[in-house]
């Protein structure tokens, strides 16, 4: 009689790498969906950002009217994820589905170009373009995402997406070059991000919560002027502070949260 040990062995083994690669999939965002949810159903968060590209629009009158007889063009630079665009539906999917940020899905799903615009983010723009101003998208997107992420931004009518303008991530996730890069032909006017690594190096040096905090406090008289920030409470360098140095588990990160909540 043929055995079929070997066979059943095997199956047994697929099975369970299977099983247990499914398992692994699988996690722990709970905890992300009630900053999704304000993100996509709140008239608050409509309101800060209609309220940031108005004051951006103020500031950049003020700075026409303070400086009629300066040379060099302005420049005004903007992030792209969360500061333009709206990614939540993406985060959403994460969250219904418990599966982790993947740079594979990142990427399908900026190809897709179907990211909305953020409340007030294309008038703005549109509106420094008409004034001459050029606008710099600059993101840490990566070049395999360029071509989607241009195509969004054309289809929700943000001027001028051009290779030139467009500037994505090509070797490190800093943007202290490519920031650097435009303020070497144009006088630089305004910053908008939501994460502060989207304004200066300093930021991007703060990895603790307190050295962030410290470096935000050192810069204070920057914020409302020149650098302008738009809220995101779903994921950024702030959640990467309270985790710290090292891979976590998603049970140990859940752990760091709550360590790091102060009560009374």
């Amino acid at each position: 009689m043929k055995s079929f040990a070997p066979r059943f062995v095997l199956a047994f083994v697929f099975v369970s790498v299977f099983s247990a690669t499914v398992v692994a999939q699988k996690a722990d965002n709970e905890y992300q969906v009630g900053a999704i949810l304000w993100t996509q159903t709140s008239a608050e968060k409509a309101a800060l950002s209609y309220q940031a590209f108005s004051l951006a629009r103020l500031r950049l009158d003020q700075d026409f009217r303070a400086s009629r007889n300066r040379r060099g063009k302005r420049a005004v630079i903007v992030d792209v994820d969360e500061t333009v665009l709206d990614n939540s539906a993406y985060q959403a999917k994460l969250a219904k589905e418990q599966k982790p940020f993947e740079a594979k899905t990142w990427t399908d799903w900026s190809n897709r170009a179907q990211a909305t615009a953020l409340p007030g983010s294309v008038e703005f723009l549109r509106y420094a373009n008409s004034r001459g101003v050029r606008v710099f998208y600059i993101t840490n997107r990566r070049v395999t995402e360029k071509d989607g992420t241009a195509r969004n931004l054309r289809a929700l009518g943000f001027p001028d997406v051009t290779d030139d303008t467009l500037l994505v991530r090509t070797d490190g996730s800093t943007k202290e070059p490519r920031r650097q890069s435009v303020a070497a032909k144009y006088r630089i006017v305004l910053l908008m991000g939501d994460n502060l690594n989207d304004f200066a190096e300093v930021f991007e040096k703060s990895k603790t919560i307190d050295s962030r905090l410290s470096a935000a406090e050192q810069n204070k008289k920057q914020f409302g002027s020149r650098f302008i920030v738009l809220p995101n409470p779903m994921y950024g360098a702030w959640e990467d502070a309270v985790y710290g140095e090292g891979r976590l588990t998603d049970e140990q990160k859940a752990e760091k949260r709550k360590a790091t909540l102060r009560g009374y």
